[in-house]
């Protein structure tokens, strides 16, 4: 097909077993194109159905391909693919969203916009179109979440209607094929800096006769849990500093002896705690380093401080501040052998001081071959 015969716009519906509803939307997509003077198609994603959904789909002038992989976000990813218009706007086929606001979604493209992101919770939520539990707890959580871990400003990440550039949709690489589909396009666009605008639209019940597909507290985890691997700093980075900072806290603390608050004494078991948590968090924010610099080096992620930090921080320079942290512990437990000695190899009350020397030992091997292991993004960089 040449340029000039490819649709502007392209539809593009999920579709599993929505014989009742499917027909409705279909019919709203092309009217509304046909209205607005709009050149467009309609893609029918099918995820397996065996309603007749695609005799209908085909029936009514929608183009249908099959997605042979099950999941929402598979059958989208089906559908974009075979998407041919410069501008592509999705939604579910259950009625819920109004496809003859078609135009209000091209509009901002045309003057620029990267995406638009329909809104529900700054709209219109009719009666019995969404359950409680997601209006007022699931849905704003989640994209506030969102929004913190990736400045998305959104204010209704899973809404399910929205529309992009086909330019746009080929930079984001999406790959999910579930429910987290919705989080990935916004995460994405939100890391390229590309120009998202809002849309306030009208959310309906659906239309449906069946319970809906979505499940709130697996598809909500699933949201979460994309969200969380997809950023180490609030993963790793920050759960892990505030961690080790704590430990660390408690270790020297309590290295002269035993302080007292508010009527509680803590003491060596305290130290103890403080140990592990000093060495769990280093571990895990060893861990976010490894995931950050593997991003920015593999350009999956642009980030200047991990460049900065790429540039400053050689093997060298890590095993140079390394070392001396594991010197110092080093010498600490150095000097309690010396005592112990000197006491015949009789009992010792040097378990303070062991505990620091150890955790120091042991951050400072870990900083080493943290260091080792860091390298090899160095070697394959350069």
């Amino acid at each position: 097909m040449s340029d000039l015969e490819s649709p502007e716009v392209s539809v593009v519906m999920p579709c599993l077993n929505e014989a009742k509803t499917l027909p409705i939307c279909i019919r709203k997509a092309l009217e509304a194109m046909a209205g607005a003077g709009i050149r467009g198609e309609v893609v029918v994603s099918d995820n397996g159905s065996t309603d007749g959904s695609v005799e209908i789909a085909k029936s009514l002038g929608a183009r249908v391909v099959h997605a042979g992989t099950k999941g929402y976000g598979a059958a989208y990813l089906r559908g974009l693919e075979a998407a041919r218009g410069r501008y592509i706007v999705i939604g579910d086929s259950d009625d819920s969203y109004d496809f003859g606001d078609i135009e209000r979604f091209i509009a901002p493209l045309r003057k620029g916009y990267d995406a638009v992101i329909g809104s529900r919770l700054r709209g219109t939520i009719l009666p019995g179109a969404m359950p409680p539990l997601h209006r007022y707890l699931g849905n704003p959580v989640l994209t506030g979440i969102l929004n913190l871990f990736f400045r998305a400003r959104v204010s209704d990440a899973h809404c399910g209607m929205r529309s992009f550039t086909r330019e746009a949709y080929q930079r984001l690489n999406l790959v999910t094929t579930g429910m987290e589909f919705a989080s990935e396009m916004i995460v994405k666009m939100a890391k390229a800096g590309m120009r998202i605008t809002e849309v306030p639209i009208v959310y309906h019940p659906d239309g449906r006769d069946r319970k809906p597909h979505l499940r709130s507290f697996s598809d909500g985890w699933r949201h979460l849990r994309f969200m969380l691997l997809y950023s180490p700093k609030w993963l790793f980075l920050i759960p892990g500093t505030l961690l080790a900072g704590v430990g660390l806290i408690m270790l020297f603390a309590l290295a002269p002896g035993p302080i007292v608050m508010g009527g509680i004494k803590f003491d060596v078991h305290s130290m103890v705690l403080g140990m592990m948590f000093a060495l769990v968090g280093s571990q895990v924010v060893f861990t976010g380093l490894y995931a950050k610099v593997y991003a920015h080096v593999t350009k999956l992620e642009e980030d200047p401080v991990i460049g900065n930090l790429l540039g400053w921080l050689t093997l060298e320079r890590a095993l140079i501040g390394s070392g001396i942290v594991f010197v110092a512990g080093f010498g600490i437990n150095l000097w309690v052998l010396s005592r112990w000695i000197e006491s015949g190899f009789t009992y010792l009350n040097a378990l303070r001081a062991s505990l620091v020397g150890a955790t120091l030992m042991a951050l400072g091997l870990q900083g080493i071959f943290g260091a080792f292991f860091l390298s090899l993004f160095g070697i394959e960089r350069r």
